[in-house]
């Protein structure tokens, strides 16, 4: 696979920032270099545990990944980072059945965990938690929403302190009307209103972070992410506090 040109390449504080042309360069590159970091770690330790977002906006990451060669992913171990309460496990919604669709089904890493909303919400914070405390995260795949939040840590709930690595929270209005936009649902009504998330500190806990922010709708998030003050108002802000973390933007959300 070819390596696509960027026309940006920056820093905001700590945070790495490349940008491309186009969304589908930008989605390559990004698969390009979460795979050389898989093939580095696999390298030199026996297992790799990642955390991958389930969104539209990591589309192109997650096709280039689907048909990378030389990926071992019988070394791997995956989480998915969100889920909605209320709505089934099987609906084309479920952000563990849009992962398994579009990557684990086709790669078949060796342990897949995926988050179950349909029972006592609280017994499965705990449960996932527990499974994501058991060795440290290797990689983190996300996304920034329009409201600035990672994971389904929105403005009104972030906490950069959180002592909890999984939680219930509500969804404020803009992470729900995001989702129409996304074409995810038909109208606000569909949306859940509650979703099941890995805190703040449970994504910064990963070692190798690579963030995905294609868009003109994203393209104030964007700007807050990388030029706004570091807060809550902004949870994606804390990004650029992390040790390695790469944002991947296209033209449209950087705003070129």
């Amino acid at each position: 696979m070819s390596r696509p040109n960027m026309i940006i390449e920056t820093n905001a504080d700590q945070l790495k920032v490349k940008v491309f042309d186009t969304r589908a360069a930008m989605g390559q590159q990004a698969a390009l270099d979460v795979a050389g970091k898989m093939k580095q770690l696999l390298g030199s330790q026996p297992r790799l545990r990642m955390i991958f977002a389930a969104a539209p906006s990591q589309n192109e990451v997650l096709a280039g990944l689907a048909v990378m060669d030389g990926l071992d992913w019988s070394r791997v171990t995956v989480f998915h980072m969100d889920e909605y309460i209320g709505l089934s496990g099987d609906a084309p919604q479920a952000f563990g059945k849009f992962l398994k669709d579009r990557l684990f089904d086709r790669v078949q890493p060796d342990e897949v965990h995926i988050i179950n909303s349909a029972g006592d919400i609280a017994q499965e914070a705990e449960r996932y938690s527990r499974l994501l405390a058991e060795a440290p995260i290797d990689i983190v795949c996300l996304g920034i929403g329009e409201n600035g939040h990672i994971a389904f840590n929105d403005p009104p709930f972030a906490d950069f302190q959180d002592p909890l690595l999984v939680k219930p929270v509500e969804l404020d209005l803009e992470c729900r009307q995001q989702q129409v936009n996304d074409g995810c649902f038909a109208g606000l009504d569909q949306v859940p209103t509650h979703a099941l998330t890995l805190t703040i500190p449970a994504l910064s806990s990963g070692k190798h972070l690579f963030c995905s922010v294609p868009g003109p709708l994203k393209r104030e998030a964007v700007k807050q992410t990388l030029h706004g003050p570091i807060s809550t108002a902004c949870p994606a802000s804390i990004l650029r506090q992390h040790d390695d973390c790469t944002l991947y933007a296209d033209k449209d959300s950087y705003g070129v």
